[in-house]
C-alpha cells in the first residue's frame, strides 16, 4: 500500500510526502517537490522491495561486495578453521567477479548470471559450495552487521548435485590391496588402511590420531576433532586393534601421533604416493581413499547394520548420508519386513 500526502512548509511551498507500506518490510518514506516525482518513487520502490532490491539503511548502497567478503575472510573464517582456506578460495573467485558492486546492486538475477559462469568447468557440487560460502557470508551481513535486509543468495537456484559415489573394494580387490599396503615401503601404510577400512574414519581423523585418544583397555578411539565439529567413540576391534596394541608396546616417545612423518614426528606421515603405488600394485582402478568409508559402510550394510547403526559409526548427523547404501541391505531389510508380518498375521 502506498499513499501521498500534501504537505506545506512555512514558505509556502508544497511537499509531497510518500510512503510505501508492504506486509513484512518496513515503511519507506520520502519528500518530493511534485507529485509525479513521488509517484515515480513509490513504482520504483514497490518493485525493489519485492524483486529483494530494497534495503531498509544506506549500508547497502555505501558498501561493496569486496568490502563484505573481506570483513567476513577477517572476522569470521578464523572462527571455521577446518573450511578455512577452501571457503577464503571460493570466496574470493566471487570477490573478482562482482567486488566492485556496491551490496544493493547484488540482485539475485545477477547472482544467477554469474553461478551460470561458475558453472563452466566446474561440477555441481562444487558450485553448490561456492554459493554455500557466499550465502553464510550474505547471512551473517543480514543479522549481525545490517548490512543487507535479505540474502539475495537465498532465491537463487542451486544446482542438483549427483547421487553420492559408492565405489566399494570386492573381496578380491580388498585381499590385493591390503597385500599391496603391507608390502609397501612406508610401513604405516597397511594400519592405517586397516584402521580406515575397519571403522569407516575419515582421512583426516585416522591421520590425526594421538595416543591420547586411544583406549585399548576398552576397545576405543575417541575423535575429538572431526568434520561435524562433534566428538564421537570409535570401537576398535579385531585386526585394527591388534595392530595398534602392537604399536603401542614400540611407540616413540618424541611424538604423540600414531601415524607420524619419519622426516618430522610431530607432523603426520605423508601416505600419498604410497597410496597411489599401493593401488598400482594391486592393479586397483577408479578407487579413492574416502572410498575405504564406503567401503566400511557397504560392508556394514551387507551385513544386516541398520541405515541408523551405519550413520552412527560413521559419524552422521542425518541418515540423508547413508542412504546411499540402502540398496546394500535390501536381504536385511527382507528379513525384517518378514519377521513382522509373522507376527502380525
Amino acid at each position: 500500500m502506498a499513499t501521498i500526502r500534501e504537505r506545506k512548509a512555512g514558505n509556502g511551498e508544497v511537499r509531497y510526502q510518500a510512503q510505501v507500506r508492504l506486509k513484512g518490510f518496513p515503511p519507506q518514506n520520502a519528500t518530493f517537490n511534485r507529485k509525479t516525482d513521488a509517484k515515480r518513487w513509490i513504482q520504483q520502490t514497490e518493485a525493489a522491495i519485492r524483486e529483494g532490491r530494497h534495503f531498509k539503511t544506506t549500508e547497502a548502497k555505501k558498501r561493496t561486495l569486496a568490502e563484505l567478503i573481506d570483513r567476513y575472510i577477517r572476522d569470521i573464517l578464523p572462527t571455521k578453521p577446518k573450511s578455512m582456506n577452501a571457503q577464503g578460495r571460493q570466496l574470493k573467485w566471487w570477490r573478482d567477479e562482482l567486488g566492485y558492486r556496491s551490496l544493493a546492486e547484488i540482485t539475485p538475477p545477477l547472482l544467477s548470471e554469474t553461478r551460470d559462469k561458475l558453472h563452466q568447468g566446474r561440477q555441481p557440487a562444487t558450485v553448490v559450495r561456492y554459493m554455500a560460502a557466499l550465502s553464510h557470508a550474505f547471512t551473517v551481513a543480514c543479522n549481525e552487521w545490517e548490512w543487507l535486509n535479505d540474502n539475495p543468495m537465498r532465491k537463487v537456484r542451486r544446482p542438483k548435485e549427483p547421487r553420492g559415489r559408492v565405489r566399494f573394494l570386492d573381496e578380491n580387490e580388498r585381499k590385493r590391496l591390503l597385500a599391496a599396503c603391507k608390502a609397501s615401503e612406508c610401513k604405516q601404510l597397511y594400519p592405517v588402511v586397516v584402521l580406515a577400512l575397519s571403522t569407516g574414519m575419515r582421512q583426516m581423523e585416522v591421520m590425526g590420531l594421538s595416543w591420547a585418544d586411544v583406549d585399548l583397555k576398552r576397545g576405543y578411539l575417541i575423535l575429538h576433532e572431526t568434520k561435524n565439529g562433534e566428538r564421537r567413540s570409535v570401537p576398535l576391534v579385531s585386526h585394527a586393534r591388534e595392530l595398534i596394541e602392537a604399536m603401542s608396546k614400540v611407540r616413540r616417545l618424541d611424538t604423540n601421533l600414531l601415524f607420524y612423518s619419519d622426516v618430522k614426528p610431530t607432523v603426520p606421515v605423508f601416505i600419498r604416493s604410497h597410496w597411489g603405488k599401493a593401488l598400482k600394485a594391486a592393479e586397483i582402478e577408479d578407487f579413492k581413499f574416502h572410498d575405504l568409508r564406503h567401503t566400511a559402510a557397504s560392508y556394514l550394510a551387507m551385513n544386516g547394520a541398520s541405515l541408523a547403526e551405519i550413520a552412527d559409526i560413521l559419524g552422521h548427523k542425518t541418515l540423508q548420508m547413508v542412504k546411499r547404501y540402502a540398496h546394500l541391505s535390501e536381504q536385511h531389510t527382507s528379513k525384517v519386513l518378514e519377521a513382522m508380518n509373522r507376527e502380525i498375521f
